[in-house]
């Protein structure tokens, strides 16, 4: 998610998703001059941002949060786009800076292209090093092994690599980005055909989910982390805000299933903002929704019903284990439980 000018323009000009400007991977041979090292680098997200969020998921899962920190940025950006006044003084506490910006110009100063998360910083120098948000998970899963948790699961197990990187392929075009070229479209014939093929990827979707618990083998992969931070907002956001409303998530009884279970997974829900989505979509997107009036709804208490997803076997961590406890200052505002049968 880029910069605050552009939000005003969301919807009157055509919507073209930037590629990542700073594409350096931090691996473990340090090849492009970043090594993997723990506690050199900070994660900076917004919880608004899914493309963030599937760090966050990640970061989760594997245990790096001994070896990772984390920088949480206000959903509400200004003209210097996302802000830490979130943290006392409005600044963050490790880097030392009032706006991500700041670690761009670092890096490069006057750097083409706008300010996105996730980022990864170096603490040390305080550069930017990456905002390639399609690679940063992969190297989160496959370069970072020797600083994961015991019993992290394979997120991208390479056996089944070439399956999980066709299945990502048609969700990031026709869900993950679709939603928002449906949402940003200036035009009627560009809306209907964003949102056409948003539904029939879902559709698809469905009818792979409802025989298998998971996208891609029989544990969690980086496919179903991909895929959950859209679905999470779906109904949210992307129904109302961006006009995917041929139905809500909640009416397809597959995907609402397959969403709430892994909602429900340790790492995933807990994670989850809806507040900071909310306010984000729609008081920071002042081009498509110009009164900056937050909606009520959806009623949220669903997210801990019943799935009945266990019927399909799977195994959530594959031979692993399930995360530990949030660590101390991470917790997002619970969402409230289902009532009790019979209540």
């Amino acid at each position: 998610m880029g910069e605050g000018e552009g939000n005003r323009a969301y919807g009157h000009k055509p919507f073209k998703r930037s590629r990542s400007h700073f594409s350096d991977r931090i691996t473990a041979d340090g090849r492009e001059g970043w090594p993997v090292e723990a506690g050199r680098y900070r994660l900076v997200v917004s919880r608004a941002c899914p493309w963030a969020s599937r760090a966050l998921v990640s970061r989760r899962l594997l245990g790096l949060e001994g070896a990772l920190s984390l920088a949480v940025a206000d959903p509400l950006q200004d003209d210097r786009s996302w802000r830490f006044t979130l943290d006392p003084d409005g600044r963050d506490p490790v880097l030392g800076i009032s706006h991500l910006a700041q670690a761009y110009e670092a890096r490069e100063p006057g750097h083409p292209g706008g300010v996105s998360v996730p980022a990864v910083v170096d603490v040390p120098s305080g550069k930017l090093v990456t905002n390639d948000y399609q690679q940063l998970t992969l190297d989160l899963a496959t370069e970072w092994t020797a600083l994961h948790r015991p019993g992290a699961p394979d997120l991208y197990p390479e056996p089944l690599r070439e399956e999980i990187d066709e299945v990502m392929e048609g969700v990031y075009r026709d869900v993950n980005n679709g939603v928002y070229r449906a949402g940003f479209a200036t035009g009627q014939a560009e809306y209907e055909e964003a949102c056409a093929g948003v539904f029939r990827r879902l559709e698809w979707l469905a009818d792979r989910l409802a025989g298998q618990r998971y996208l891609v083998g029989d544990t969690i992969t980086e496919a179903d982390i991909r895929l959950f931070t859209t679905l999470v907002r779906f109904d949210p956001v992307y129904h109302g805000h961006f006009k995917c409303n041929r139905w809500k998530l909640a009416e397809n009884a597959v995907l609402w299933a397959y969403a709430r279970d892994l909602f429900q997974t340790p790492g995933f829900g807990d994670t989850v903002d809806f507040d900071h989505i909310k306010r984000h979509y729609y008081q920071v997107h002042t081009g498509i929704n110009p009164t900056g009036i937050v909606p009520l709804g959806p009623d949220l208490d669903g997210w801990h019903t019943p799935h009945d997803r266990e019927r399909l076997g799977g195994r959530p961590f594959g031979e692993g284990t399930p995360p530990g406890p949030v660590p101390a200052g991470e917790e997002v505002p619970a969402v409230p439980a289902a009532p009790a049968a019979g209540a």
